[in-house]
C-alpha cells in the first residue's frame, strides 16, 4: 500500500469515527436537558443504533456488494447523514427530532462495514495492515469528544448544557460528515464483489445460515450470554454520559476542566491498550476465563458509579469508564474470535453477521428499552435521578448472567487469532 493510499484510508477511518464520536456519547446530556425527554424517549432515540444495525446488512448485501462501487455509496450516505444531523440540530421537540435520527443512523450503520471493505480492498494482508488504519478511527472519536467538545468549545460544561450548547455537536458532526461524504469519492475504487445476476436470500444476508452453530451447546450459551450481557452495555451506552453531566462531574486536564464528553473518551484509550493485552489473556488464561474478567468488570464498573461521587471518590468514575477496555475487548472482540473459530471457513461471514445481528441489533434494543424503563421508575421530583438504585440494576444484572455462563459454558480450548 502506497503513502498516498494509506493517507486516504486514515483519513477516512479517523472522520467515520470523528463523526461518531462527535454526538452519539452527548446524546444521553443533550436529550433530557435541552429537548426535555424522559428516559423512554431517550431510549426510543437510542435504538436508531440497533434499527441501523437490523438494516444494514439490507443495504450491503442487496446493494454495495451487487451494483454500485463502496466508497460511492459510503459519499452518498453521509451526504445523506450530513442534512439530516443539521436537521437533528434544528429540532426543537423530541418528537420532531426522533424521525431524523433513525433516519440518520439507517445511513451511517452501514457505512461502518463499507469503510471496513474499502480499506481491506487496497490491502494484501489485513491482518497485519488493518490495525494501523483502524486506530485512526479510535483517535477520531477521542479527538471529537475530548479535544474539541471538552477542552475547546467546553460545549458540556454544566453552564453550557443549561444553555442548550451540546446543539452545536450536530452541527460540527454535519460538517465532518459532508467532508467525508465529498472525500469518499476521491477513495480507491472498490467495485462490487457479488455478480449482478447472482441470487441472494435474506438467511445469507443475515448471517442465518451460521443458525446451525447454535446446535452446539457451549455455543448456544455463549450466544444468549452476548444477547444477554447487551443489556447492562445499553446502560452506560445511553445514560452514563446523563449521569456524568446530572452530577457535573469534570477532571482536570491542562489546566483545563474535561467534561463528560472528554470524560468518556478515557473508556476509548482504554479499549485500544486492553486489545493490546489480549492475545496474553486469551493465551494465558483461555477463553472462558478472559470472557468471565470482562462480566465481572461490568459488575465492577457499575457498582463504582453507584457509589463514587464528583468529590473525593471521584477516582471510582474514572475507573468505572477505564474498565470500558475490558468490558467490552475481554468480552466482545473475544466472542468474535470464539465465533469465527467455531465457524470455520465456510460460515464464517454468517457467523459474524449473526452475532453482529444478535447483539447490536436485538440485545442493544432490549438493552435501551430497559435502561429507559429504570431510569424513569427511579427519576425524582426535581428531574434529577436516583443514580445508585439504577446502576444497581445492570451490576445485578451482569453478575447474573455470570454465574449463568460459569455454570453452564464448559470449558474448551480456543486459539487467538489476530
Amino acid at each position: 500500500m502506497n503513502i498516498k493510499t494509506k493517507f486516504q484510508l486514515s483519513f477516512m477511518m479517523f472522520l467515520e469515527f470523528f463523526i461518531w464520536g462527535g454526538w452519539f456519547v452527548t446524546l444521553g446530556i443533550y436529550l433530557p436537558n435541552t429537548l426535555g425527554a424522559n428516559g423512554s424517549e431517550t431510549a426510543l432515540a437510542y435504538s436508531s443504533q440497533s434499527w441501523g444495525a437490523i438494516i444494514a446488512p439490507f443495504v450491503i448485501g442487496l446493494i454495495a456488494d451487487r451494483y454500485f462501487n463502496a466508497e460511492r455509496i459510503l459519499g452518498v450516505l453521509h451526504l445523506i447523514g450530513a442534512v439530516l444531523m443539521y436537521q437533528m440540530a434544528s429540532a426543537d421537540d423530541i418528537a420532531v427530532f426522533v424521525p431524523y435520527v433513525f433516519g440518520y443512523m439507517i445511513a451511517y450503520m452501514p457505512t461502518l462495514a463499507l469503510v471496513n471493505s474499502v480499506s481491506f480492498n487496497q490491502m494484501k494482508d489485513p491482518s497485519k495492515e488493518f490495525a494501523f488504519i483502524r486506530v485512526f478511527g479510535t483517535i477520531g472519536w477521542i479527538i471529537a469528544g475530548l479535544i474539541f467538545i471538552s477542552l475547546i468549545f467546553q460545549w458540556d460544561s454544566p453552564e453550557s448544557i443549561a444553555n442548550g450548547a451540546l446543539r452545536n455537536t450536530f452541527i460540527m458532526t454535519a460538517i465532518a460528515s459532508a467532508i467525508l461524504g465529498i472525500f469518499s469519492f476521491t477513495l480507491p475504487k472498490t467495485p462490487p464483489k457479488v455478480d449482478k445476476g447472482e441470487k441472494v436470500s435474506v438467511s445469507e444476508i443475515l448471517g442465518l445460515d451460521a443458525l446451525k452453530l447454535l446446535k452446539d451447546r457451549n455455543y448456544l450459551i455463549f450466544f444468549i450470554a452476548s444477547v444477554l450481557i447487551c443489556i447492562p452495555l445499553g446502560f452506560y451506552y445511553q445514560h452514563a454520559g446523563q449521569y456524568l453531566g446530572e452530577i457535573g462531574a469534570s477532571i482536570n486536564v491542562l489546566s483545563s476542566d474535561v467534561g463528560p464528553a472528554g470524560m468518556m473518551t478515557i473508556g476509548q484509550i482504554s479499549e485500544v491498550l486492553f486489545m493490546l493485552l489480549l492475545p496474553f489473556f486469551f493465551k494465558e488464561f483461555g477463553f472462558k476465563k478472559t470472557i468471565l474478567v470482562g462480566m465481572v468488570a461490568w459488575l465492577v464498573r457499575y457498582l463504582l458509579f453507584a457509589y463514587g461521587n464528583t468529590g473525593e471518590l471521584i477516582f471510582m468514575l474514572i475507573i468505572g469508564i477505564a474498565l470500558h477496555g475490558i468490558c467490552y475487548d475481554f468480552f466482545f472482540v473475544s466472542g468474535q474470535i470464539y465465533t469465527d473459530t467455531k465457524a470455520g471457513e465456510k460460515y464464517k461471514s454468517a457467523a459474524q453477521g449473526l452475532i453482529t445481528l444478535a447483539t447490536y441489533g436485538v440485545g442493544m434494543l432490549i438493552g435501551f428499552w430497559i435502561a429507559g424503563q429504570i431510569v424513569d421508575t427511579y427519576e425524582l421530583s426535581d428531574n434529577t435521578h436516583n443514580w445508585v438504585s439504577i446502576w444497581r440494576f445492570p451490576a445485578i444484572f451482569a453478575l447474573g448472567v455470570g454465574i449463568l455462563f460459569a455454570l453452564l459454558f464448559k470449558n474448551e480450548k480456543v486459539e487467538y487469532k489476530s
